[in-house]
């Protein structure tokens, strides 16, 4: 198994979203925009901690402790001052309100991918053939190639997975969407590969402050931002 830094992580900001009497899932932020925020120095501690309930039982002599509500912490974050950054400003215009706001942290985790051999059909809809691809319905993948691809695909961009099986599959330009026609004609070796992403997680938070920190006269000026979470934070695997 191996281990990651945190150097290399990303943190974002997202729109205002509401809290619920439920745990959240990776699917109530999938229409969220996310901006990054830029300068980030230090990362905070996130996760659920349970209150401690503590009974002092006289004929015991011991005191008998249960777990109470969950918390998932205040993130307390630390960024170097960047003027006019989108996402550090996004963080002083949620302090200013009263609303919760998404979050998404994605660490640099990303599992190495190997390019794997591949030949397409020109058809309605091209069909790639590699075998014992790995790959599932939703998953992001390149092609390159020695010489052309047919028309409709193109070399570096991205394109999703559709109607995958153990030996093929086709791609759509988005997520779910229509499986690409390929027509003309190709030529040269064709390989493919997963695109693949870093770790996440995922929660709304209030912004609880966001102060200016001072020092001596060799610091960097720092904004130093509390997020109040207000949610599980939910973990999706690199992938």
């Amino acid at each position: 198994m191996s281990l990651y830094p945190v150097a290399g992580a990303k943190l974002y900001i997202g729109g205002a979203l509401n809290d619920k009497n439920a745990d959240f899932t990776a699917a109530d932020f999938a229409s969220q925009t996310w901006t990054e925020i830029d300068g980030w120095e230090t990362m905070g501690a996130i996760g659920d901690t349970s209150k401690e309930i503590a009974t002092e039982l006289i004929n015991r002599g011991r005191s008998i402790k249960q777990k109470g509500t969950r918390d998932a912490g205040s993130m307390e974050n630390e960024f170097a001052i960047i003027s006019g950054d989108p996402g550090q400003e996004a963080v002083l215009a949620a302090e200013r309100t009263r609303s919760n706001f998404a979050f998404r942290i994605v660490f640099d985790d990303a599992p190495i991918t190997t390019a794997k051999a591949a030949t397409i059909t020109i058809a309605s809809p091209g069909v790639v053939t590699s075998t014992a691809h790995g790959y599932s319905d939703g998953d992001k993948v390149v092609f390159s190639t020695t010489g052309a691809l047919p028309t409709g695909l193109a070399a570096g961009t991205t394109y999703y997975v559709v109607s995958s099986t153990a030996n093929s599959f086709s791609v759509a330009a988005t997520s779910g969407g229509s499986a690409i026609v390929t027509t003309g004609t190709q030529s040269g070796v064709h390989t493919v590969s997963k695109v693949a992403s870093g770790s996440q997680r995922l929660f709304i938070a209030l912004v609880m402050s966001a102060e200016e920190q001072g020092g001596g006269a060799d610091t960097v000026q720092k904004l130093k931002a509390k997020f109040g979470i207000n949610s599980n934070v939910v973990k999706i695997a690199a992938g």
